[in-house]
């Protein structure tokens, strides 16, 4: 692991992290995304303010809803299992080794079509998707199994506009 961030001096020495597989800070997803994310770099864990980092996995047949991020940019590498992409409308296969930006304002959807999960790492900047997974998910041990099914907060909205994450333009 790495240094805290508030030992950190640039003047001092260089700042770094290495994380193996279970490590970061790991939230169960809603339906219809189910599996979990793992934020491995965020804010709060390093003297960086200008990205975060992490996995999603997406169990056969779950997709993430279309929605923007009117603040955020974000990379997706595809690192396991095959998906569809569907970004501003146009489809996409996705496999391992496919990777997508998603700019600012970009609709997007991301659907597990495989018959093993689909694992995605992503970057986003500036930082802020973090708290959505917070706010969304729930808790997550490593080795837990997945539990039943649920649903979205029933303060969603309220959810999505204090991080950043907008529906899908009305077409």
């Amino acid at each position: 692991m790495a240094p805290q961030p508030e030992q950190y001096d640039p003047a001092d020495k260089p700042w770094y992290a290495v994380f193996g597989p279970d490590d970061g800070e790991h939230h169960w997803q809603p339906l219809p995304s189910r599996g979990y994310v793992t934020l491995k770099l965020t804010p709060e864990e390093m003297p960086y303010d200008t990205f975060t980092c992490g996995t999603q996995v997406l169990p056969p047949g779950c997709h993430v809803r279309e929605h923007t991020h009117p603040q955020n940019h974000e990379l997706v590498f595809v690192y396991e299992g095959t998906g569809r992409l569907t970004l501003e409308g146009n489809t996409y296969d996705i496999e391992k080794g496919s990777m997508a930006l998603f700019g600012r304002h970009a609709s997007q959807m991301v659907e597990n079509t495989g018959d093993e999960d689909l694992k995605l790492f992503f970057v986003v900047l500036p930082p802020g998707l973090e708290n959505w997974f917070r706010g969304l998910g729930r808790p997550r041990e490593v080795g837990q199994p997945m539990p039943e099914a649920f649903e979205r907060p029933k303060d969603i909205k309220k959810l999505m506009e204090k991080v950043g994450v907008a529906p899908p333009p009305k077409k």
